[in-house]
């Protein structure tokens, strides 16, 4: 099921942070240790919005097939579930979790295209009574190509939004392979970008 779209889309994010043409070259290339993650303050309310390469949260981007794999793809959704382990928020502001979500893109898809692909070739081998190349090489390339992306969304209520002053990150902690996150930050002061790492672990939000 798909998380829905509109959680950091209200029409003060959507107006003041369109990815840039840069921007949406850096997602596709798809760098590891490398993830995006939006921050927006509405009144009372604090959006955040995580999209990372598979290898940062779980430390492989193929397919995962094998019951390990699929436990620790379980495991880290589980993970990403919990904000309050990954974003320390000033205790003044009294944030409170009131939705978070979290999904892996790419493995799913890459099934639906094998699968069709799996289709295809039986019809062929029915039609003309052999193969034309090599399934196996095939299903390989696919899982080399596979570029799987985690995405979780949170929402949480503040009780006074004016102390909401900073975010500090636990998320490198937790996933030791993530090195940077691209953020950009809106609030009712206007918008701007940062970038977060290991040794900066602290968003200023004023």
């Amino acid at each position: 099921m798909k998380l829905k779209a509109t959680l950091l889309c209200s029409s003060l994010i959507c107006v003041a942070l369109p990815l840039t043409a840069e921007e949406k070259r850096e997602l596709q290339s798809h760098e590891h240790g490398h993830g995006a993650l939006n921050i927006a303050v509405d009144d009372n309310v604090l959006l955040m919005e995580l999209e990372v390469p598979g290898f940062d949260i779980v430390g492989f981007e193929h397919v995962a097939q094998t019951d390990a794999d699929k436990a620790a793809v379980d495991a880290k959704l589980t993970q990403l579930k919990d904000p309050t382990a990954l974003f320390a928020l000033p205790k003044a502001a009294g944030c409170l979790v009131s939705s978070a979500a979290a999904e892996l893109h790419g493995d799913e898809q890459h099934h639906d295209t094998h699968d069709e692909h799996d289709e295809a070739h039986d019809d062929h081998k029915d039609e003309h009574g052999h193969d034309d190349h090599d399934h196996e090489d095939h299903a390989d390339h696919d899982d080399n190509e596979t570029h799987s992306e985690f995405h979780a969304e949170y929402a949480f209520v503040c009780e006074d939004a004016s102390k909401l002053t900073k975010i500090d990150l636990s998320y490198f902690n937790v996933f030791e392979n993530a090195e940077e996150l691209d953020v950009q930050v809106v609030t009712d002061d206007g918008a701007k970008k940062v970038e977060a790492s290991r040794t900066e672990t602290t968003i200023e939000l004023n």
